[in-house]
């Protein structure tokens, strides 16, 4: 039996405003902002507004917007944070380590020699967020 989407998710949530993210980016189609519980510096997720729980129930037109803006903010967050590179991440059911059912990617600037952080982390600092998210949105609006 297939997996119904939940719209109490907590992007979903983020996505009606009723829980706070340090957003760098919206359009009529995605939202990307800061995760709270960063694998580095400027780890962001870009969400889709449609809801899926994953790629594997995504309607197929919801892959070009969101792809779109994971390169932008990747683009963005490279340039922004002075990276060597940047991960992109994508998990579709517990077997793969999704947590949130939401479809989401995560973008995450890398540095030689430093590994990522366990995603099971602690919480980041609000300013830690905020400032790496206001140098994310600088870089994209160059």
């Amino acid at each position: 039996m297939a997996e119904v989407y939940d719209p109490g998710n907590i992007f979903a949530k983020i996505l009606r405003g009723e829980i706070p993210s340090h957003r760098v980016y919206e359009d009529d189609a995605v939202i990307a902002f800061m995760d709270v519980m960063p694998q580095g510096p400027g780890h962001t997720l870009v969400v889709p507004k449609a809801p899926s729980r994953n790629l594997l129930d995504a309607n197929p037109s919801t892959f070009g917007p969101l792809f779109t803006v994971v390169q932008k903010v990747a683009l963005a967050a490279k340039k922004a944070l002075d990276a060597d590179g940047v991960t992109i991440l994508q998990f579709n059911e517990p077997a793969s380590g999704q947590t949130v059912y939401h479809l989401h990617v995560h973008v995450i600037p890398r540095f030689d020699g430093i590994p990522l952080k366990p995603h099971s982390g602690g919480m980041e600092k609000p300013e830690v967020l905020a400032g790496n998210a206001e140098k994310i949105r600088a870089a994209l609006g160059s």
